[in-house]
């Protein structure tokens, strides 16, 4: 057995073994007893409209057609719909053919290393970030190199110029983020690149800007969304629709390559090739086919992540409230659909522990690469966060005492 993949498989990431823990809780104790703020897991459904273009295939589509292999890097029309989506949505330049259908943004990041990534090259992202990044780089041979955000968890570009080298092959950025919820303005998204654009020059090799971007329409301020490829030539962006149109468990997304990229098409080839080696073949056709009816529906698209929007607002607006009011210390998120907490003890991880206590399902910000914060996923129904704020009551004057 490979004993770095057995122990991975042994111990799973905090958030799944809290997930885990929770579904044990809540057979014990009831389901409205536990408060479960550990995992991602959208709880808004997805509309009647995504369900009635599901309906529609399913009914009226050849199943031959529906059920059969598409192309491995997916079916052409909905890869030119994809890019033609985003030119109109973000005035970008992008190409149905240098767009990549994978089985959601996870599929899609380890695509991304290994197609990028030669052995012990370095992959540079900021501190707190999705966790699974340092096991897909390392397993693409590459080497995560986290680097501490400023104080209000946004780029420190200093630190990135220092810590750009020889060995350094690609930026990973992901806004709104998971855990904090801060968002990348375009005045970051411009000053991130022109640091990239200088490191190349001096380098004389691209450094790609890897952009993931599965929380894209979940942005609570009334400012556009930077698509990088406007702004810098050598990158790539990930996509899932799972938070956007509440379809976690169907894995669909896609990667889009810039066709100002460096060797654009060769870039295309090895990820095509690196999906391959890794087994992931084609993305599941009827949710490709899906995407492509979601897509063409612009207006009801909007209508439903407007909504969607409102209610993961509601909860954040509602949850930051609350425990403001009680008197914990958080960072405000403008996106996404998690807060980040000020840990009331040194060791986060303990803090976590005591939490539980309480029936308070929280994530230790060692899972995210920083110190010193739980974070809360608020994608919750609202009376949990309205339950659960007796239990953050009793957490906190335990501290206090």
């Amino acid at each position: 057995m490979n004993k770095k993949n057995l122990e991975l498989g042994k111990k799973p990431s905090a958030i799944r073994e809290l997930f885990e823990f929770c579904n044990q809780k809540k057979k014990e104790l009831g389901e409205g007893k536990v408060f479960d703020f550990s995992i991602g897991n959208p709880n808004i459904p997805t509309s009647k409209f995504v369900t009635d273009i599901l309906t529609n295939l399913l009914i009226n589509e050849d199943p031959v057609k529906l059920h059969g292999y598409t192309s491995a890097p997916g079916d052409m029309d909905v890869r030119n719909k994809v890019a033609s989506y985003l030119n109109e949505t973000y005035n970008a330049k992008l190409d149905g053919n240098l767009i990549f259908m994978t089985c959601g943004a996870a599929a899609g990041l380890a695509i991304c290393f290994n197609a990028l990534l030669e052995k012990d090259d370095e992959v540079i992202v900021y501190a707190p970030y999705f966790p699974e990044y340092k096991v897909f780089v390392e397993a693409a041979h590459g080497k995560l190199v986290a680097l501490d955000s400023d104080n209000d968890l946004l780029p420190d570009l200093k630190l990135l110029e220092k810590s750009i080298n020889e060995k350094t092959r690609l930026l990973i950025i992901n806004s709104p983020n998971n855990p904090s919820g801060m968002f990348y303005d375009e005045k970051m998204i411009i000053a991130l690149s022109n640091i990239l654009k200088k490191k190349e020059i001096e380098y004389c090799h691209p450094i790609y800007l890897l952009s993931d971007e599965p929380y894209r329409e979940l942005l609570y301020v009334n400012e556009k969304y930077p698509f990088v490829t406007n702004y810098y030539d050598d990158s790539l962006v990930c996509y899932s629709f799972s938070k956007s149109l509440s379809l976690p468990g169907e894995r669909i997304g896609y990667i889009a390559i810039n066709p100002q990229c460096d060797d654009a098409q060769d870039v295309f080839y090895s990820v095509a090739g690196a999906a391959r080696s890794l087994g992931y073949i084609s993305a599941p056709s009827l949710f490709q086919y899906m995407v492509k009816d979601v897509l063409d529906d612009k207006k009801e698209l909007e209508k439903h992540y407007q909504f969607v929007r409102e209610g993961y607002k509601t909860n954040r607006d509602l949850l930051y409230k609350s425990l403001t009011g009680i008197g914990y210390e958080l960072i405000y998120p403008y996106g996404a659909f998690y807060i980040y907490m000020k840990a009331l003890e040194k060791d986060e991880e303990h803090f976590s522990e005591i939490a539980k206590e309480y029936n308070l399902l929280i994530v230790p910000s060692t899972s995210f690469g920083s110190k010193g914060y739980v974070r809360l996923c608020y994608a919750v129904k609202k009376e949990t966060i309205l339950n659960s704020v007796e239990a953050f009551k009793k957490l906190y004057k335990r501290y206090q005492k």
